[in-house]
């Protein structure tokens, strides 16, 4: 078993630290709201500290799941950041949704400082981090990689590195892309259906079971026809992900129409207050336009 840090006790990170105290590691946790890391601690017993720093000193691995660009650069290389308190030889994990720039960057710091560094966003949702199946793909150096995958074990179903340094950030994006295509279209197949006068359940239950199928069908649609929309990940999060596809599109090159298209319903449903619903609220957008 390994000591271990973990930075940011969000809605993932709260029960995927959890999940690592459980399996035996020495876990010390630390959270931007004090509050929240007491009563992770009270929880799953473990230690806190009051910052990245003082969370990583002595770490063997530190992992982190923060907001964005911006909150990783700040628990990496920020004042009392993680970065001075890692030793040399230790592995820095981001499962943080993050640009490959920022990623590349911290990836550049922390060699120079004799520290690894693996980006490994998430895939799953909050069921996933609960219920320790989550997707993380990963980039970075090999040898790292090879260290820090028993560790994320714990709470995954499938770990797999992709490649160097960026890789993990670029598979999730195309993680993204495809689940926004998805939400609009089963929006609007629900969204017919309703119009058209049909059981909603009935067509589900045939149509999943075809071409049509998909995990977005199975976990959201009932949610969907009921009108609930705290499930999940939440809209304003989407946006910021597809706003790093988009920016990232731009300087490959690639052509990404139904993202960019999406991304706009997503800023209407922002607008009707929705930043907080989950995104299959995309189907909200529908039912308000009549």
């Amino acid at each position: 078993m390994a000591k271990v840090a973990f930075l940011g006790l969000g809605v993932m990170g709260y029960p995927m630290a959890g999940h690592l105290q459980a399996a035996g590691h020495e876990v010390t946790v630390y959270n931007r709201t004090a509050a929240k890391a007491e009563k992770w601690v009270s929880q799953h017993g473990g230690q806190m500290a009051t910052t990245p720093r003082g969370a990583a000193e002595g770490a063997e691995f530190v992992m982190a799941c923060v907001g964005n660009d911006d909150d990783l650069r700040m628990v990496c290389t920020g004042e009392d950041g993680a970065f001075q308190g890692m030793a040399e030889g230790s592995v820095f994990v981001d499962h943080t949704t993050v640009s490959a720039k920022v990623t590349r960057e911290l990836y550049a710091a922390a060699k120079a400082r004799g520290i690894s560094f693996v980006d490994a966003p998430i895939s799953g949702g909050q069921a996933g981090a609960e219920n320790g199946v989550l997707s993380i793909m990963c980039g970075g150096d090999q040898a790292a990689y090879d260290r820090a995958e028993p560790v994320m074990q714990v709470y995954a179903k499938i770990c797999r590195r992709i490649g160097d340094s960026g890789a993990g950030q670029m598979t999730k994006m195309c993680n993204q892309i495809a689940i926004a295509g998805l939400v609009q279209g089963l929006s609007e197949a629900l969204h017919f259906a309703e119009k058209a006068g049909l059981d909603g359940r009935a067509v589900v239950e045939v149509i999943s079971q075809g071409a049509a199928g998909s995990w977005q069908m199975s976990n959201r649609y009932e949610t969907m026809l009921d009108d609930h929309f705290d499930h999940g990940f939440a809209v304003d999060w989407m946006r910021k992900d597809l706003g790093i596809c988009l920016d990232t599109a731009d300087e490959t090159g690639a052509s990404l129409p139904v993202t960019a298209l999406v991304d706009q319903f997503y800023k209407d449903v922002q607008k009707m207050g929705g930043g907080r619903w989950d995104t299959s609220s995309l189907i909200k957008r529908l039912r308000a336009m009549g």
